[in-house]
């Protein structure tokens, strides 16, 4: 029985678009209904998913495969940072620190001194462009729900949901608002014939502005929490 539902599983994957569910034909490259970007069905990315569904029954994504290396690379960096710090605590060594001012390079860019404050690192999820934006707070934004893409942008977003743009702005802005509702942020729309990176003729209600890929996944699972079970990670370029 179970083999049984793992072998649909794997039909499922490659004879329906992720996103909508309509039926897809192995050499296609766009869903006809949503327009969403195919997964492949040959090669070295269609076999791992094969594999996954095959001992496991589900499968998260091809961008598992992606994200996977840097989860190892960073549980490999903390369990040796752990081992570093109870060496140095069994050892009873002591750090220190040397005085700022006898330490302090010629040139003419100050150095932190003991005690200074550095700016901390935007957490992710948090909706930050990878171009900074210049002055903030000086030109009033639009309200949430309402967004557009900010000009010339190059970065990340999670696409709650994308309508034919034939069907009019008005169903995608109603989705926008209730979006915007549930307390997602950053939500807009977006029409995709102006990026290169889209497929075009939808309209697409996005959430949240972020620099990396890696900021998006991380804000993926709330987005999903609200209703958009299909929501996914989209690179947005002109």
């Amino acid at each position: 029985m179970a083999s049984a539902k793992r072998a649909a599983a794997i039909a499922a994957a490659e004879r329906t678009c992720p996103r909508c569910g309509a039926a897809r034909k192995a050499g296609q490259g766009y869903c006809v209904d949503c327009g969403l970007r195919l997964p492949p069905v040959t090669g070295r990315l269609a076999s791992l998913r094969r594999g996954w569904l095959r001992r496991v029954g589900w499968y998260p994504g091809d961008w598992i495969w992606v994200s996977l290396p840097t989860l190892l690379v960073a549980v490999a960096g903390a369990a040796v940072a752990i081992a570093l710090t109870e060496d140095g605590g069994a050892s009873g060594g002591t750090t220190l620190v040397a005085a700022s001012s006898r330490l302090q390079p010629r040139g003419d860019v100050p150095q932190p001194t003991a005690g200074a404050a550095l700016p901390s690192a935007p957490e992710p999820g948090s909706g930050t462009t990878a171009k900074e934006v210049k002055a903030q707070g000086s030109t009033p934004r639009a309200p949430n729900g309402r967004l557009t893409w900010p000009e010339t942008t190059h970065g990340w977003t999670i696409v709650l949901i994308s309508y034919p743009s034939t069907r009019g702005p008005a169903v995608p802005l109603a989705t926008a608002s209730r979006a915007a509702g549930l307390g997602l942020p950053e939500v807009g729309v977006l029409d995709s014939s102006d990026y290169s990176s889209l497929h075009p003729g939808y309209a697409i209600v996005f959430s949240g502005v972020y620099r990396s890929r890696a900021d998006a996944e991380a804000a993926l699972t709330s987005a999903r929490a609200t209703g958009f079970g299909r929501a996914y990670t989209r690179e947005i370029s002109r």
